[in-house]
C-alpha cells in the first residue's frame, strides 16, 4: 500500500468512527486485508470496534464501528455466505480459489465486496457484502467452463469451517520470529523480512517487534503463509531449548 492510500484509509476510518459516535449508530467497512484492517487501531479504540469476516479464522474482515456498551443494542455484520456448486460435480473442472474469485469479479463487482472464499471438493463458499448477494446468486452461472448454481446459506457447514492441528516445535527461544521461522521452514533473515514488511499480525495488529514473545492464546497471522494460535511453552529440553505448542490452521 502506498503512503497516499494508507492516509486515505486512515481518514475513512476516522470518519466512520466519528459518525458512529455522533449518530449513536453502527457503521461498517467493506472487506479489508489483515494489514489494512490493522491500521484502524491507530485511529480508534479497541473497545469501539469489532473485526469479523463471517466465520472464525477468516483472513479478510469487515470493521464494525460502535459497540453494545456504547450504543445499547446489537447489530450483526452485513455478510452473506454464497455456496457456489457445479451442476454436475462429476464432470466439473478442478476449480480453485482463483477461479471462483475471477468469476465473481467478472460480474463487475468490486474486490472489497468479497471476503474469504473457501474451496472444498470443487465447491466454493464465498463471504460477500449483503447487498450484492442476490445479484451474485441471480447472475453467476459459470466458473471457468463449469456451469454452477448458487445458494445462500445462513452459516458455514461445520465440515467446511477452517480446521486446526496442534504442532509441537523445538525452538531456541520463545521469540515470535524464531517460532515463525521454525513453523514455516524459513531462514532467520526470511522471517525477519516478514516483520519488516509488516506481514505479521498478532490479534489483528501489525507486530513489528520480531524479538517479542507471544502470549498463550494469541492469534498470529503471517501473510502468504498462514495463521496459528500460540498455545504456550510445554517443556524445556535438556539442551536448553523450548518446546512450544501451536494450533495451526490447515
Amino acid at each position: 500500500m502506498t503512503a497516499g492510500n494508507e492516509q486515505q484509509l486512515l481518514k475513512r476510518f476516522s470518519e466512520l468512527a466519528e459518525q458512529s459516535y455522533q449518530n449513536n449508530a453502527y457503521y461498517f467497512t467493506n472487506f479489508l486485508s489483515p494489514t489494512d484492517a490493522a491500521l484502524v487501531y491507530t485511529v480508534a479504540e479497541e473497545t469501539e470496534l469489532t473485526l469479523w469476516g463471517g466465520a472464525e479464522g477468516c483472513e479478510r474482515v469487515m470493521i464494525r464501528f460502535g459497540s453494545l456498551e456504547n450504543l445499547g443494542y446489537e447489530m450483526s455484520f452485513p455478510i452473506r455466505i454464497i455456496k457456489i456448486e457445479p451442476m454436475m460435480k462429476k464432470f466439473a473442472d478442478t476449480l480453485t480459489h482463483r477461479d471462483f474469485l475471477g468469476a465473481l469479479m467478472n460480474l463487475g463487482i468490486e474486490r472489497d465486496t468479497i471476503g474469504d472464499i473457501v474451496v472444498k471438493d470443487k465447491v466454493g463458499y464465498a463471504f460477500v457484502v449483503e447487498h450484492i448477494a442476490d445479484y451474485i446468486r441471480e447472475n453467476l452461472g459459470q466458473v471457468r467452463h463449469t456451469h454452477i448454481k448458487c445458494q445462500l446459506l445462513e452459516e458455514m457447514p461445520e465440515e467446511v469451517c477452517p480446521q486446526t492441528e496442534e504442532t509441537e516445535l523445538i525452538v531456541a527461544s520463545g521469540r515470535l520470529d524464531t517460532i515463525v521461522a521454525k513453523l514455516y521452514h524459513l531462514s532467520r533473515n526470511q522471517s525477519l523480512d516478514l516483520f519488516r514488511k509488516k506481514l505479521v499480525l498478532v490479534n489483528g495488529r501489525v507486530w513489528e517487534n520480531n524479538s517479542g514473545t507471544p502470549k498463550e492464546g494469541d492469534a498470529v497471522s503471517v501473510r502468504g503463509y498462514g495463521k496459528f494460535i500460540f498455545r504456550g511453552m510445554v517443556y524445556q529440553t535438556k539442551k536448553g531449548k523450548q518446546a512450544v505448542l501451536v494450533e495451526r490452521y490447515v
